[in-house]
């Protein structure tokens, strides 16, 4: 099993390193996984060779090593381009996202073209100062005299009066509190909207979705309890894995679901979802959708992070209590936990505690844990994939709700205490050690919307605080008082 969540974070580090620094810097994407995948290397070495964990102190020694180490591999290797101000490499992650070329710069504008620029910020909404001329980008720099909101749809809409689709109007805070307007390259025009639109590739999301059903059927077959011998035996058994394979594809499914429709509302270009399989342990390696174009402001942004774990979780729940009903009671073994679907804990986890109350009432005990049923299992993993979406980190769904929330960088530094938090947490309960090293590997600062100055509305932050306090229901184990109260 060790050898297949090592696996298993090999692939997943490999592709977060890839997308995240491969743009900005001149260092070998193999060398910086290396150096990040060093202490699971070493951790693992010495679970298989001594029959013990690795010293929690040594393993923080090595594990903070490492990532001065990545870190110092980085800037070394750093290109001029990504050498800018905070606020300016956010200009430029949007440049990124929407150009193939990252080193895409902007045409010059001569003189009347400037003119016509200036005439596009009216005094009375924006009070525009001077422009600065990047590579990537012109910034605007002036005074708000209007909501946030009035001047950038005022200013959008003079801009494409002015230039047609030619730039790409961002409205971002500078580091001085001022929010400040960038026009970015945008070489998509109508024709390549049309084009990028037919990349969703519905034939490859069919094909990886018929695959993935036959990965999670067979590792359903082994989760249910049938062995080789008994497959080979009597091939129908094979259908045994499919209300564990239908389960979990209907969790991920309606998760990233719930992405697709909520960015289409907001006429954002995505693909479709894609599952990815795999064909040995749990069957797949969960789904995912890709963005082509950039978020408009932080309500779209919120609304398509939250919308996700929102729609997954109204799926998990009931597939959870089903599968915890038909689930077998056993006696409490010392590795009983929160991913031992042979014999998981209960009290690991304040939800599922709750959760675990309502599907078998009287017979839950404090010395007792669980052999889960087969659609247990993917309410459970539906709960796990649900909890680390909701991380507020990065680019992950709940680094989405942050940002959208609080600001782009309050997000970045409630990013970097969320991963201190649960590494913290992983020294304790030892099954979140693997989230603690992923949470690493994934940077805190999330890339902008267009107009990343507009706050939201009372009603979304109440739901984004419900999508924390979840969070905190699914990591949490139980407390004392609450275990008491239920077992």
């Amino acid at each position: 099993m060790i050898f297949v969540w090592l696996l298993l974070l090999g692939i997943f580090t490999y592709l977060v390193v890839q997308r995240s620094v491969a743009s900005i810097t001149r260092t070998p994407v193999w060398l910086l996984w290396l150096v990040m995948m060093t202490p699971a290397f070493i951790w693992t070495a010495w679970s298989w060779t001594q029959g013990q964990d690795f010293p929690p102190r040594f393993l923080l020694s090595l594990f903070l090593s490492c990532l001065l180490m990545y870190w110092f591999l980085i800037q070394w290797g750093r290109l001029p381009l990504a050498k800018s101000s905070r606020s300016e490499q956010g200009i430029q992650s949007v440049a990124v996202q929407l150009n193939s070329d990252p080193k895409l710069t902007l045409r010059p504008i001569d003189k009347e073209e400037e003119a016509n620029l200036q005439q596009c910020f009216p005094w009375s909404v924006f009070y525009l100062q001077h422009i600065e001329y990047r590579p990537q980008a012109m910034i605007c720099r002036g005074q708000l005299r209007t909501s946030s909101g009035a001047a950038y749809k005022t200013v959008k809409q003079n801009i494409e009066n002015q230039f047609g689709d030619r730039f790409l109007v961002v409205f971002q805070e500078g580091l001085n509190g001022k929010p400040f307007f960038a026009l970015v390259a945008n070489p998509q025009a109508k024709e390549d909207i049309q084009k990028a639109d037919s990349l969703t590739r519905p034939g490859l999301a069919l094909a990886l979705l018929l695959t993935t059903l036959l990965t999670t059927t067979r590792a359903g077959v082994f989760i249910a309890g049938i062995t080789d011998p008994q497959l080979q035996e009597t091939p129908a058994l094979f259908l045994a894995g499919l209300p564990y394979a239908l389960a979990l594809l209907a969790i991920l499914g309606t998760h990233e679901l719930g992405h697709y429709l909520t960015a289409r509302y907001y006429r954002i270009r995505t693909t479709l979802p894609y599952f990815i399989p795999f064909p040995f342990f749990l069957g797949t390696f969960g789904a995912f959708i890709q963005l082509r174009s950039p978020v408009p402001n932080r309500k779209a942004l919120f609304d398509v992070g939250i919308a996700g774990p929102l729609a997954g979780l109204i799926i998990t729940l009931p597939i959870l209590l089903w599968g915890l009903s038909h689930s077998e009671v056993v006696t409490m073994p010392e590795n009983a936990s929160l991913l031992n679907f042979e014999a998981l804990d209960p009290g690991a986890s304040i939800l599922l505690a709750l959760m675990t109350k309502l599907a078998l009432g009287s017979s839950l005990t404090t010395a007792i844990a669980i052999k889960l049923h087969p659609l247990a299992v993917a309410g459970c993993l539906g709960l796990v994939v649900t909890a680390l979406n909701l991380m507020p980190v990065g680019q992950l769904d709940g680094g989405h709700i942050v940002h959208a929330m609080f600001g782009q960088r309050t997000g970045a530094l409630i990013g970097q205490i969320a991963r201190l938090l649960v590494l913290g947490l992983a020294f304790v309960h030892r099954e979140f050690m693997l989230w603690a090293i992923l949470l690493f590997f994934i940077p805190t600062v999330d890339e902008p919307a267009l107009n990343d100055v507009s706050e939201l509305n009372n009603q979304r932050d109440l739901w984004g605080l419900i999508a924390l306090a979840l969070l905190v229901m699914i990591v949490l184990p139980a407390p004392k008082m609450l275990t008491q109260i239920l077992f």
